[in-house]
């Protein structure tokens, strides 16, 4: 299938769009994960919940990053 000009550049732009979307969401993640791991002793039970929150983030992160268009 042979895309017009103006469809692959949106294309090509949508997946730039999804690729920076995912490194946000992965530095997101990454810092959440830190100040939770300081933080533990003073979040108590919430603190588990901060750090799956911030696994969740990491992991949807690296699946925008790795992702690849079909």
């Amino acid at each position: 299938m042979i895309l017009s000009k103006e469809r692959r550049e949106s294309s090509l732009s949508l997946v730039f769009m999804e690729k920076i979307s995912g490194l946000a969401l992965l530095i997101v993640g990454i810092i959440l994960a830190h100040q939770t791991n300081i933080n533990m002793g003073y979040l108590e039970g919430a603190g588990i919940f901060f750090m799956v929150i911030s696994v969740v983030l990491i992991i949807l992160g690296l699946l925008m990053i790795i992702a690849e268009i079909t």
